[in-house]
C-alpha cells in the first residue's frame, strides 16, 4: 500500500501530481492510501510513500475541469474515484464521454455539488463592519458544505478590491487588506460580529422591494435553504413579509381595480407597449411581432387563448386565422357579441418549427407559459372580466399557475385570486384538426359558449 500526504483538503495540484505518476505507473487505485496533512493519520500511517517514475500521458480537458471541482467535495473517496477515472481514461481518452457509466456520474454529481456550494457562498454570504485601529474591517461567517473557500475567494478579491475583509469558515479563515491575501486557521460563528448599523438600512430597503404577488416558497427555499437564514439580515423579514403577502397582494389588485375611463385606456397602453419589447423568454427572438390582447376594457368575457398563429403573427392581433374565424361563428352562434369581448393569448410570440417555407405552430412549454403570465395577470388586473375563459390546456395552464386537464374543469366556474370566474374549454384550433365527431364537438363548444354568456350576464347584474 502506498501513501500519499497531501498540503490541505483542497490540494488538487499534489493530487495530480501524485495520481498521473500513479496512473503512469499503472498503480491501481485501491492500492493508494490518499491522506490530509494535519488530519487523522490513516489506517496506514501518515508517512508519505516515494512516487513511481514513470513517462507522462495525456490527458482530457474535460476531466481536468472535472477534477477542479470534484476535489473540493467533503466525500473522502473523492481522491480514490478520481484516480480510478484517471486510470481508466488512460487507457480510453473517450471515457470522459461515457455520462452513463457510474463512476464518472457519481464525480460529476461531486462537481455540481461543489458549484452549487460556490455559488451559495457568493450569494449569501454577508458582511459585517467592524472599527480596527488600522481601518475599518468586513467580517463574514459562513459554513460550506464543502472545501470551497480558496476556490470561491477570487470573486470578493474582485468585487471587493479596496476594502479589508476577512471570511471566516469552520475549516478556513481568508483575510484580505488590500494588498495581500492571508489564509488563517478555522474559526466559529463566536468570532464573527452580529449586525453593524448598515443591515437595518438594508432590511428597510429589502422590505420595500419585497414583491408579494411574485412569493413561491418552495422555489426560495429550494435556492436558499433555512441553513443560511441565520447568517443573512434580510431573511429576518421573511417570515412576516411572506405572512403578510396575500394581504398586499389584496391591495394591489383593489388599486388597480380603481383605474377606470380614460386611465384605464392610458395604463393599457403603456401595459402594451411594454409588451411590444418583452425578451421574458427566447421566444421573441424568432417571432415577427408580439401580439397583444384586444377588446373592450370593461368587457364581461375576457378569452385567453394559446398563442398566436402564423396569421396573427404577421397581422399583430390575436385570433384572425382559421381558428379565429371558426370561434368568430362559434361566438355568433351561441350569443355572445365578440365585439362585447376582450380575448388575448397565454403568450404573446409565435412558436413555431420552420418546415421549408412553412411555419408550423409548435406548442409553448412550461417556461414560456409562466414567462408570459405577468402579462396575462396586468390584463385580468386591469380589465377586471367578471368571466375568464381558458380556451385549451395552454390557456388553463396559464390562469390556474399548474398543468390541468379540460376535461376535469370544463363546464363549470372556478373562482379566480383575483375575483370572477374562470370556465375552461377546448380551443377552436383542436376543432380544425379533430377528425370524429367534429359536428358533436362543435356543437359542445358552442354550448359551452351560450353557458358562459349567460353567467358573465348574470354576474355583470
Amino acid at each position: 500500500m502506498r501513501t500519499v500526504l497531501l498540503e490541505a483538503e483542497d490540494d488538487f495540484e499534489g493530487w495530480r501530481a501524485a495520481a498521473r505518476a500513479l496512473a503512469a505507473a499503472g498503480v491501481p487505485a485501491a492500492e493508494v492510501d490518499w491522506q490530509v496533512a494535519g488530519a487523522a493519520p490513516g489506517l496506514f500511517g501518515g508517512e508519505a510513500s516515494p512516487l513511481p517514475a514513470a513517462p507522462p500521458f495525456p490527458v482530457p480537458r474535460a476531466f481536468v475541469e472535472l477534477a477542479e471541482r470534484a476535489i473540493l467535495h467533503r466525500d473522502p473517496e473523492r481522491f480514490a474515484l478520481l484516480h480510478a477515472m484517471l486510470l481508466r481514461l488512460r487507457d480510453d481518452p473517450r471515457a470522459i464521454d461515457d455520462h452513463a457509466d457510474p463512476l464518472l456520474h457519481r464525480l460529476e454529481a461531486m462537481a455540481k455539488a461543489v458549484r452549487r456550494d460556490i455559488h451559495k457562498l457568493h450569494a449569501f454570504l454577508r458582511f459585517r463592519e467592524i472599527e480596527t485601529p488600522e481601518r475599518p474591517r468586513a467580517i463574514a461567517w459562513f459554513e460550506p458544505d464543502h472545501h470551497v473557500l480558496r476556490a470561491a475567494a477570487p470573486f470578493f478579491l474582485r468585487r471587493f478590491p479596496n476594502m479589508a475583509w476577512s471570511i471566516l469558515t469552520p475549516d478556513l479563515s481568508l483575510h484580505w487588506d488590500g494588498a495581500v491575501l492571508r489564509e488563517g486557521p478555522g474559526a466559529t460563528k463566536a468570532d464573527a460580529p452580529s449586525g453593524d448599523p448598515v443591515e437595518e438600512v438594508w432590511k428597510t430597503y429589502y422590505g420595500a422591494i419585497f414583491n408579494p404577488a411574485r412569493v413561491k416558497i418552495g422555489a426560495m427555499l429550494k435556492e436558499m435553504p433555512r441553513k443560511y437564514w441565520r447568517n443573512m439580515p434580510e431573511t429576518a423579514l421573511v417570515g412576516e413579509l411572506v405572512r403578510s403577502a396575500q394581504a398586499r397582494e389584496t391591495r394591489m389588485v383593489a388599486a388597480a381595480a380603481k383605474v377606470t375611463g380614460d386611465n384605464a385606456e392610458k395604463a393599457w397602453a403603456s401595459i402594451r407597449a411594454e409588451a411590444m419589447h418583452c425578451t421574458r423568454c427566447d421566444l421573441y427572438r424568432c417571432a415577427t411581432q408580439t401580439v397583444f390582447g384586444e377588446g373592450p376594457l370593461d368587457a364581461a368575457i375576457l378569452f385567453v387563448g394559446e398563442q398566436p398563429g402564423d396569421q396573427e403573427d404577421l397581422a399583430g392581433k390575436p385570433f384572425v386565422g382559421p381558428s379565429g374565424q371558426l370561434f368568430d361563428r362559434a361566438l355568433e352562434e351561441a350569443g355572445v357579441d365578440r365585439k362585447r369581448t376582450y380575448v388575448t393569448n397565454a403568450v404573446k410570440h409565435f412558436k413555431f418549427v420552420q418546415r421549408g417555407k412553412r411555419r408550423i405552430h409548435d406548442k409553448p412549454n412550461g417556461g414560456e407559459i409562466a414567462a408570459c403570465r405577468w402579462w396575462i395577470q396586468q390584463e385580468l388586473a386591469l380589465i377586471r372580466p367578471p368571466v375568464t375563459v381558458a380556451l385549451g390546456a395552454t390557456a388553463a395552464r396559464s390562469l390556474f399557475g399548474k398543468a390541468v386537464t379540460i376535461s376535469a374543469l370544463r363546464g363549470r366556474g372556478h373562482a379566480l385570486p383575483q375575483g370572477g370566474e374562470a370556465w375552461v374549454t377546448v380551443h377552436p384550433s383542436f376543432l380544425l384538426r379533430v377528425r370524429d365527431d367534429r359536428e358533436a364537438e362543435y356543437a359542445k363548444f358552442v354550448e359551452d359558449l351560450a353557458r358562459i354568456g349567460e353567467r358573465a350576464k348574470a354576474l355583470a347584474r
